[in-house]
């Protein structure tokens, strides 16, 4: 019996099982961290006299920091090992964010949100390399029950955020709190993970800029060029359509329909739980009817849903149009990640990674784009980003696989 048939065939140790505890613990901090500020978005606008450009290009300092540090994650986990890096970066995003919620000028609040967003990015990559760690010891499949937890995270954060809101409770307070509480979960985390360094497997589930670099010298066919391209467009399609319910639920549902301020926060709250039931059971549907199908009828679940929002506006319906969205995207970044990752003729990694750091771009580019239409026509008008994504995504989801036949 070899090594990895051994591992499959025994039950994980306790060591394992508590490893798995802490790494959900770390998907759940994050989702819960960033969730906590996002529903308080409309009250920092107004407090900075932002006008929708001006916020739009605020908020969009958080992907761009992402951006500019997703890529030296592998670089660090390589060298620190992924729980290290997980559980500072993790401490470090919360007081990216906390520093936003008290920044009195709209310069500082994009400054400490362009920090959040990559001590963000380096966080998100290193548990996830982790997760994969511990997957490995229990010879299956566990990394999107990870992912399910980090949406459970952001609707524990969302509704921490509501009642916030409901209470009165000062912004700076609000933040405090749930900075102290994350970041305590974090360190206590940081105790049950597996020790020492990553494998060499798990290290090359994220390559470094040279590796990249690399591939890109030793050249690639057109047509997985062409693929790349369709894969990071569908990954962007999903973070497009996910960004209006993260940065502009709160803030329609309140100014353009006049929602109480703790009735607001739902639109978010639906999109991520939505989002959950989507993953958790999206394994489930991709094995039975494949990556292509799933994501061609969620687009549509979500482009569908949100057009019909937005053309009869109300409060309930758009609530309802923001969990369309979060259903119907559900599978559409992690299929995406699958995908590239598998692409023949690239070095391991490779694909992953041009894809996880380039998908940001969706997430960079939406904000000012939403913000400018709402300036120039309404916010109603730019949420129309979101099913014209969600129908990218559609459009292109002959680049993910179809069905196997078992």
């Amino acid at each position: 019996m070899t090594t990895v048939e051994s591992i499959r065939s025994a039950a994980p140790d306790r060591a394992t099982t508590r490893a798995r505890i802490a790494v959900s613990a770390l998907f759940f901090t994050n989702g819960a961290l960033f969730a906590n500020i996002l529903p308080r978005y409309p009250e920092i606008k107004t407090a900075l006299e932002l006008d929708n450009v001006g916020y739009g290009l605020a908020i969009a300092a958080f992907p761009a920091g992402a951006i500019a540090a997703a890529l030296l994650s592998a670089v660090l986990i390589r060298r620190f090992g992924s729980a290290r890096i997980a559980v500072f970066g993790t401490i470090a995003t919360a007081l990216g964010l906390l520093a936003a919620a008290l920044s009195p000028t709209g310069i500082l609040f994009a400054v400490a949100l362009l920090c959040g967003g990559a001590f963000d990015a380096i966080t998100d990559v290193a548990q996830n390399a982790h997760g994969l760690r511990v997957q490995r010891r229990y010879g299956r499949s566990i990394i999107n029950s990870f992912h399910a937890i980090w949406s459970i995270g952001a609707v524990v954060g969302g509704g921490m955020a509501a009642a916030a809101i409901a209470l009165q409770l000062p912004l700076g307070v609000h933040l405090g709190v749930s900075t102290a509480v994350f970041a305590a979960v974090a360190l206590t985390a940081l105790r049950f993970c597996l020790p020492g360094h990553d494998e060499e497997a798990d290290a090359q589930a994220v390559a470094e800029p040279a590796e990249v670099a690399s591939s890109v010298r030793r050249g690639v066919s057109p047509r997985i060029v062409l693929m790349v391209i369709a894969l990071t467009l569908i990954a962007m399609a999903g973070a497009i359509a996910e960004d209006a319910g993260n940065s502009w639920a709160t803030l329609y549902l309140s100014e353009s329909l006049g929602a109480a301020a703790a009735i607001a926060p739902l639109g978010f709250i639906a999109l991520v739980g939505a989002q959950f039931i989507g993953r958790m059971l999206g394994d489930g549907m991709t094995d039975r009817f494949g990556q292509r199908a799933v994501a061609v009828v969620g687009g549509l679940i979500a482009a569908v849903g949100m057009t019909l929002a937005l053309i009869f506006p109300s409060v309930p319906g758009t609530i309802a149009g923001f969990a369309a969205i979060g259903f119907g995207i559900a599978t559409l970044i992690p299929a995406a990640m699958h995908a590239a990752d598998e692409l023949p003729g690239l070095r391991p990694g490779v694909g992953l990674t041009v894809v996880s750091w380039l998908l940001r771009l969706g997430f960079l580019l939406s904000p000012p784009v939403v913000g400018f239409i709402a300036d120039t026509h309404s916010l109603r008008a730019g949420l129309i980003v979101a099913p014209a994504a969600a129908l990218v995504a559609v459009l292109l989801a002959g680049a993910l696989a179809a069905r196997t036949p078992r």
